[in-house]
């Protein structure tokens, strides 16, 4: 159990693998996901190391992979994932899985660009066919026009020249030349420009467009395009036109003259047409037939290869024997684990047949180890959240036990909503329950990742925000009375009030001071009269302002009190004299001390005394001026003026407290440690040698030599260390209070968000008195909720949430904790299992 509250004990170990028996070891290894092997040769180069080629053949297979996989993307085929975890092949194995993957590979690119070549043929077939219509189209248009036009012999020249030639007299003046082709439709107004200016305007171009998309051969894209058919005269023009179409990517096609010919080819396209449909259709029966082949042991090769590929990069991090018979491998790992990683060992030397077993050996090392602590899916969300600041020092105190009540609480103290805490609850609980479901969709969607990963933290916000909500008997704006109120007007109407002035009133007075009126306290949470009171803002400001900063000081004590186990547990005695015991002081002196008069206030005053209560913070500013000469400002308790004298003068003891002795009596134990290191400098015993506290003193320097002050000590670096530590201190536990304010701050915001939406959205449709009103409550309603979600729920709950993780971060870790660590990062094939292949 003491594990969880700090992280595990790690050892450096030494593997000795033999080669043969390396690969399965180090795969065993792999599965079991418990040791982090250290590079032994950091300064070979990655292209000169043992098992180079092989990482370089798995490269090879997984390249292949993901183009099979793109293939099968873009046929819409799914990839079968039926959660398997494949054994890691043999390095024997190899060759036959590159064969197999070659194969598929070959005869998927045969495929397409078969496949390729055959649509490029589908689509110049296609195209002719538009071409030969259209350019029907034009000569019948021309044809019509020109019959209907003979009476005039101008308009007869003109028209002429879209006739074709064979029907034009044989003494026509002119004959004119024609070419047809397809362009993309875009293109049109360019070409046409480009055309007139070039040509000079001898050219005429007719264009229409083709109704159905076409496909392009490579990118499988639909392409819009139009037919066009240019007249000209002369082969320098036919030049020219050829050449605007070569520039323009237009294709261009050989179009008959006459008709017949026309019809002809046109039949002759069309057989083609349906003779290459029947062969595309097999080509892609054939392809899909591959595809959906490939796809069911798609993710499984994924596997095999990737294991094989870590491992063979995990073998590259080992030495090898001069022998080359062994290899030397140095792992960090658990000490808890160390029988788990034996097992896993001897397994492997069994299914590599080998007969020599692999040996363990702890080795001793100055170095810091990785930080691991263990988790699980419930306090994975909450060590996520520690992590994020920085990772925390080798076996220092772990934040996170203490984070899974403190967050979420101090989240719902500024989210504190009965209704809210509800619709948080439900998700967060839909969320938990269907976990097992939504693991297996295995969605990508970035944000919603994110909210699941932190399920039970949403969860126990949601639960505490419940809670608070109560506190605050606050729903959705509106108190609940749940009890009854304990305000009474009965007594007050009868003696004093009479329906008159009821009825002309609007504001009226409860004094709790006459009997009968107050009943005594309201049994949970506040009174639900408040709500209707004018006052209710001043009454509730003063109960969370305080509140806050109790929860405030209370956290950050707690914090620093922590700090003292992590001075035990690193033995680290001046630490305890000389930081926590002065910085309790000072703490609990000041601010532990403003916590006692806000909770003796509460207590010490009742209605009756309730006006002449005087004010906690005119007395706070008084107790650090040490001024008492204003008789009119009544105290508290007796004795009250000697005894904060005392706590302000404690405090102010604390300060060199910090500042001095702990730079002094380091450098005396650094002079001491000298002096006696130079009377032994030798061998030479000088006198009867250390005495037994000496030693002491010296085994701790040299212990503390690779901690804190590293092998030369300098003063003046250890003044400026300690002098930023007590400023920083001290400046901080006054701004630290302030910053709890946000408890308050936010918990107000909250409530009035809630209400203005309350009584500008769901108000306005209460009030309508009709039977309109019904129907249009339905559509208030649904803005209600949507903003309610929307604002109060997400915005307003991400702001609680990045003000609670603030507050931990800063105001409460930096008091223990250091998060100068590094993360433990075991070799484990966990992520390739999950399906994550590109990490």
């Amino acid at each position: 159990m003491g594990e969880l509250f700090r992280s595990e004990e790690m050892t450096l170990a030494q593997l000795f693998l033999q080669s043969e028996a390396a690969y399965c070891c180090v795969s065993e290894l792999g599965e079991l996901g418990k040791v982090q092997f250290r590079d032994l040769n950091p300064d070979v180069n990655v292209f000169q190391r043992k098992f180079v080629n092989e990482v370089r053949r798995c490269e090879e297979m997984d390249r292949k992979l993901r183009f099979v996989e793109k293939e099968v993307k873009k046929a819409n085929i799914s990839i079968l994932d039926t959660g398997e975890n494949p054994e890691v092949p043999f390095p024997r194995d190899m060759i036959d899985l590159e064969a197999n993957f070659e194969k598929i590979e070959i005869e998927l690119k045969e495929i397409n660009t078969n496949q390729e070549a055959l649509k490029r043929n589908f689509l110049e077939l296609t195209e002719l066919k538009f071409i030969l219509r259209k350019t029907q189209q034009f000569f019948d248009e021309a044809q019509l026009h020109h019959h209907q036009q003979m009476a005039d012999p101008d308009l007869l020249e003109e028209s002429s020249s879209l006739l074709e030639p064979s029907e034009m007299g044989r003494g026509a003046p002119l004959r004119l030349g024609f070419v047809a082709g397809v362009i993309n439709r875009e293109r049109i107004p360019t070409f046409e420009r480009m055309l007139w200016r070039v040509c000079r305007g001898n050219v005429f171009l007719r264009q229409a467009e083709i109704e159905n998309p076409l496909e392009d051969p490579v990118t499988g894209d639909s392409v819009h395009k139009s037919v066009f058919i240019i007249f000209f005269q002369g082969d320098q023009l036919k030049n020219r036109v050829k050449k605007i179409c070569e520039g323009f990517r237009a294709s261009l096609y050989p179009c008959p003259e006459t008709p017949q010919e026309r019809k002809e080819m046109a039949t002759g396209v069309n057989t083609r047409i349906e003779d290459l449909q029947m062969v595309l259709n097999q080509t892609e029966d054939h392809r899909q037939r591959v595809l959906q082949a490939a796809a069911k042991s798609l993710r499984v090769w994924f596997i095999k290869v990737r294991k094989m590929k870590a491992i063979y990069h995990t073998l590259n991090l080992c030495n090898i024997d001069v022998t080359q018979k062994c290899l030397i491998a140095e792992v960090w790992c658990p000490v808890g684990d160390l029988d788990s990683i034996q097992f896993a060992l001897r397994r492997g030397t069994e299914h590599s047949g080998s007969t020599v077993p692999s040996i363990l050996n702890r080795m001793q090392t100055n170095q810091t180890p990785p930080t691991y602590n263990k988790t699980n899916k419930f306090t994975y969300g909450f060590q996520n959240l520690v992590d994020a600041y920085g990772i925390g020092s080798y076996r220092e105190i772990n934040p996170a036990p203490y984070t899974i009540i403190t967050f979420p609480f101090l989240f719902a103290v500024m989210f504190g909503d009965f209704g809210h805490g509800i619709l948080m609850t439900l998700f967060a609980v839909w969320l938990v329950v269907r976990e097992s479901r939504i693991l297996s969709q295995k969605i990508d969607n970035e944000l919603f990742n994110m909210m699941f990963s932190g399920r039970y933290i949403i969860l126990l916000m949601g639960i505490f925000s419940t809670y608070t909500g109560l506190i605050y008997n606050d729903c959705f704006s509106k108190a609940l009375n749940m009890f009854g109120s304990s305000w009474s007007v009965r007594p007050m109407f009868t003696d004093t009030w009479s329906e008159d002035l009821l009825k002309h009133t609007s504001v009226l007075q409860l004094n709790p001071n006459v009997t009968g009126v107050f009943n005594g306290p309201y049994p949970f949470g506040i009174d639900p009269i408040w709500s209707l009171a004018t006052n209710k803002l001043t009454f509730l400001n003063s109960f969370k302002m305080k509140m806050s900063v109790i929860l405030g000081i209370i956290h950050m004590t707690f914090g620093v009190a922590l700090s003292l186990l992590n001075h035990i547990y690193f033995k680290k005695p001046l630490n305890i004299y000389l930081s926590f015991i002065p910085e309790m002081i000072f703490m609990t002196a000041l601010f532990g001390y403003l916590v006692v008069l806000i909770i003796y206030k509460w207590c010490a005053y009742d209605v009756s005394t309730s006006m002449v209560a005087p004010s906690l913070l005119i007395h706070f500013i008084n107790m650090f001026l040490f001024s008492y000469q204003d008789t009119s400002l009544p105290m508290l308790y007796k004795g009250q003026m000697g005894l904060q004298c005392f706590l302000v003068v404690c405090a102010i003891i604390c300060v060199p407290w910090m500042l001095v002795l702990k730079p002094l009596i380091l450098r005396r134990q650094y002079l001491r440690r000298k002096h006696l290191g130079t009377h032994n400098f030798g061998g030479i015993r000088v006198g009867n040698g250390p005495t037994e506290e000496d030693a002491e003193i010296i085994q701790h320097d040299q212990l503390s030599m690779h901690s804190e002050e590293g092998e030369e000590f300098d003063f003046g670096d250890t003044v400026v260390h300690q002098a930023i530590h007590t400023i920083e201190y001290c400046l901080g536990c006054i701004s630290n209070t302030a910053s709890y304010l946000r408890l308050w701050a936010l918990s107000l915001a909250h409530a009035q968000l809630s209400e203005v939406l309350w009584t500008m959205v769901m108000h306005v449709g209460l009030n309508i008195r009709s039977l309109g009103g019904g129907i249009a409550l339905v559509f208030v309603f649904s803005a209600f909720s949507t903003l309610t979600v929307a604002i109060l729920l997400i915005m307003e709950g991400l702001s609680a949430f990045l003000h609670a993780l603030r507050l931990h971060w800063v105001e409460f870790q930096n008091k223990f904790y250091m998060g100068t660590g590094f993360k433990f990062l075991p070799f484990s094939f966990e992520t390739i299992r999950e399906g994550k292949f590109d990490e």
